[in-house]
C-alpha cells in the first residue's frame, strides 16, 4: 500500500516497525504529515529495551502492509539517527540532518508541528486563530575522541657509585719475653751459637667490586578522568510576530497580524 495516498495515516500508530532484514525495530509513536500536501512524511518511532527512545523515519522509501511498516534501515542507522523531541516542532534544520543521516534528499519541505495535524500558523485547514512562534534553541551534547597517547620506555644508563668499604690487613711486630723459668728450657734447647730464620705470613684484605640485579619498584600507565567546563555557543534563529493596525475609509481600525 502507498503510504503517501493513505486517507488516515493514525491508524498506523502502534504498529511495529521492522527493516529489511526481518528484525523488530519498533513500534510507531506518532505520524508526521507533509505541510504542503498533508502526506504522510515521518515516523516516530519508539526503540529501545523499554520504548524510552523516539527515533524519526522517512516514509518515503517504506513499505506498509496494513499491519507492520517496513523501512529499508537497521537497529544501528536508527540508533545514530539525529535525536529529535516529540513534543517540538521538526525544523527545516532537523530535517535536513535527518536527510543527511538516511541519505536522502536534502529538500526543505514544511512538516507539520505536531504529529497528524497539518499546518503550523493560520493558513492550514485544521488551525485555529492563533499563530505559532517558534525559535531555534542550542541542543549541547559532548563527544569522545582520541586526544594523545602515552608510552613506558625502559632503557639502560651507567653511573659510577663510590661506597666507602673498612678491610684489615696484618703488620709484623716484635715481642721480646725475658728468661724465666717457664720458658728456660725452651731457650736452651738448641745449639748455644747458631744462625737461624723465622718467617711468618702476613694477610690482608682488599676491596672486591661486582654487580647484582635487583627489582625495586614497577610502573604502569593509568588514566583518570578530569571534569572541566567549556563554554560553547552557536547561531540559533527565532520567528518574531509583528502586530499591525490599518484604518478603512469608513474611520474604523482593522487589525492585521
Amino acid at each position: 500500500m502507498t503510504i503517501t495516498s493513505m486517507s488516515n495515516p493514525s491508524t498506523m500508530t502502534g504498529a511495529p516497525v521492522r527493516g529489511t532484514d526481518g528484525d523488530k525495530l519498533g513500534k510507531i509513536d506518532a505520524i508526521y504529515l507533509d505541510n504542503a500536501t498533508n502526506a504522510p512524511e515521518w515516523a516516530a518511532v519508539k526503540t529501545g529495551l523499554f520504548g524510552g527512545h523516539i527515533t524519526l523515519v522517512p516514509l518515503a522509501r517504506a513499505s506498509w502492509d496494513g499491519d507492520t511498516l517496513t523501512v529499508p534501515f537497521d537497529k544501528v542507522a536508527l540508533n545514530a539517527a539525529p535525536h529529535h523531541d516529540p513534543n517540538a516542532a521538526i525544523s527545516a534544520q532537523d530535517e535536513d540532518e535527518l536527510y543527511r543521516h538516511y541519505g536522502l534528499s536534502t529538500e526543505r519541505r514544511d512538516l507539520t508541528g505536531a504529529p497528524g495535524v497539518q499546518g503550523r500558523d493560520t493558513s492550514g485547514p485544521t488551525t485555529d486563530s492563533a499563530m505559532t512562534r517558534s525559535e531555534e534553541q542550542l541542543r549541547v551534547g559532548t563527544e569522545t575522541r582520541e586526544s594523545g597517547r602515552a608510552r613506558l620506555r625502559k632503557h639502560v644508563v651507567t653511573e659510577y657509585q663510590q661506597v666507602m668499604v673498612p678491610v684489615s690487613h696484618e703488620e709484623v711486630t716484635l715481642e721480646r719475653e725475658p728468661i724465666t723459668d717457664a720458658n728456660r728450657g725452651d731457650a736452651y734447647s738448641g745449639p748455644a751459637i747458631s744462625a737461624e730464620e723465622h718467617e711468618v705470613t702476613l694477610y690482608a684484605q682488599r676491596p672486591v667490586v661486582g654487580t647484582e640485579a635487583v627489582a625495586v619498584e614497577r610502573v604502569k600507565l593509568g588514566t583518570e578522568t578530569v571534569t572541566e567546563t567549556e563554554t560553547v555557543g552557536g547561531e540559533v534563529r527565532k520567528e518574531q510576530i509583528e502586530f499591525d493596525t490599518t484604518e478603512d475609509s469608513t474611520g474604523r481600525s482593522t487589525n492585521r497580524s
